[in-house]
């Protein structure tokens, strides 16, 4: 608790993380659009940001293409956004530099505002 407050839960496909927030995201490269489509169940058990680019996946393009159109979706600043695990996968875990309650809670609004609801 910070000033009397609970600090806000994370939505379930993120987690957080020594003073960042840990995104899972599930990425399709070379797609006809650049977009984040929706959230869908990992293998893992947990939940995924589905995100399609246009980029090829070659030279880091496509990772770049997916942090770039996360920093939009999230209204952050780009350098803020980095590609931790999978940067050769299409499963990534990206994470979000900054204060980690106020961005799992700008997290969990853009959830609930673009898919209706928080997590899976």
């Amino acid at each position: 608790m910070r000033g009397g407050r609970h600090a806000p839960e994370a939505p379930d496909f993120a987690r957080i993380q020594r003073g960042t927030v840990a995104v899972t995201v599930r990425l399709s490269p070379r797609a006809s659009r650049t977009a984040v489509t929706g959230l869908a169940a990992d293998p893992g058990g947990g939940t995924a940001v589905k995100a399609s680019v246009t980029a090829v996946p070659e030279a880091g393009k496509a990772n770049e293409a997916l942090l770039r159109l996360l920093a939009k979706e999230w209204r952050l600043p780009r350098s803020r956004l980095t590609i931790t695990a999978g940067a050769g996968d299409r499963r990534k875990t990206v994470a979000v530099a900054g204060d980690p309650d106020a961005i799992a809670a700008r997290l969990a609004a853009w959830a609930a505002a673009r898919h209706g609801k928080v997590g899976a």
